[in-house]
C-alpha cells in the first residue's frame, strides 16, 4: 500500500477530471453544510481534494481555507480558484498536524469523505476540536459500516479495497461501524446536532464543540 501523499498526488490529475457518483446526494450534503454557515465564518476544510466543495460554499463565507496532504491536489485547486476569479479561498498543501493550519480558531471545520482515510481518528478528532472557536461546527462526510440498510455495498467495499491496496490503487481505509464513529466524536468533546446518510455507507454528521 502506497504513502497517503504519494498516492493522493498520482491520483489528482484524474481526480480533477472525475464526475460526481450520485449528483443528488452530493447536492443534499452541500445544502445541509451551507444551512450551519454565515457570511462571517471563518471555515477550514481539511481532505479539500482538488477545491470543488470549497469553491462552491465560497459565496457563502467570509474565509475558507482548505489543506490536503497532495501537493498536486492543492496546487489543481489554487488554479481553479483562480480561473473562477474566487479571492476569499486559499489552499494549501498541509496534513492535519501541520503547525500551517495553526491561523487562529475557526468557525467550521469540514472533513468530506476523510476521515474513513486517517489512520489514527482520535487524534484527527483531537487536532480538529483545537482548531474550532468555542461552539465551534465540526461537519463530516465518512463511510461507515451502515446500520441498517446498504449492506450489500459495503460490503463489496470491505471486499475489493484490499485487493486494491495490494495493487498500489488504493489508500489506507477504515471500516469503522456508525456508533463507533459517533462515540468517538462525543467522546472528544463534541455535541452531534444532525446524521444521516448521504448516501449509505456515507455517514454525515454535523456536531458542536462544547
Amino acid at each position: 500500500m502506497q504513502k497517503a501523499e504519494a498516492f493522493w498526488d498520482k491520483a489528482a490529475e484524474k481526480y480533477a477530471k472525475s464526475s460526481i457518483g450520485n449528483v443528488e446526494a452530493y447536492e443534499y450534503t452541500l445544502e445541509r453544510t451551507r444551512s450551519y454557515l454565515s457570511a462571517e465564518d471563518k471555515v477550514l476544510e481539511i481532505g479539500c481534494g482538488t477545491g470543488s466543495t470549497a469553491l462552491l460554499l465560497a459565496a457563502d463565507v467570509d474565509q475558507i481555507i482548505g489543506s490536503d496532504i497532495s501537493g498536486n491536489m492543492v496546487r489543481i485547486a489554487s488554479e481553479k480558484a483562480r480561473d473562477q476569479g474566487v479571492s476569499n479561498v486559499s489552499f494549501i498543501a498541509a496534513d492535519l498536524f501541520d503547525d500551517a493550519l495553526d491561523q487562529g480558531p475557526c468557525d467550521v471545520v469540514l472533513a468530506l469523505n476523510l476521515l474513513h482515510l486517517v489512520e489514527d481518528t482520535t487524534s484527527a478528532l483531537q487536532r480538529i476540536r483545537s482548531l474550532l472557536k468555542p461552539n465551534g461546527i465540526f461537519i463530516s462526510k465518512t463511510v461507515c459500516k451502515p446500520d441498517k440498510g446498504g449492506q450489500l455495498k459495503f460490503l463489496l467495499m470491505r471486499t475489493i479495497i484490499p485487493i486494491m491496496q495490494l495493487l498500489g490503487k488504493a489508500p489506507f481505509v477504515r471500516f469503522m461501524d456508525t456508533r463507533e464513529f459517533e462515540d468517538l466524536i462525543t467522546a472528544q468533546g463534541f455535541k452531534i446536532l444532525e446524521a444521516g446518510y448521504h448516501p449509505t455507507p456515507s455517514r454525515y454528521i454535523v456536531a458542536e464543540k462544547v
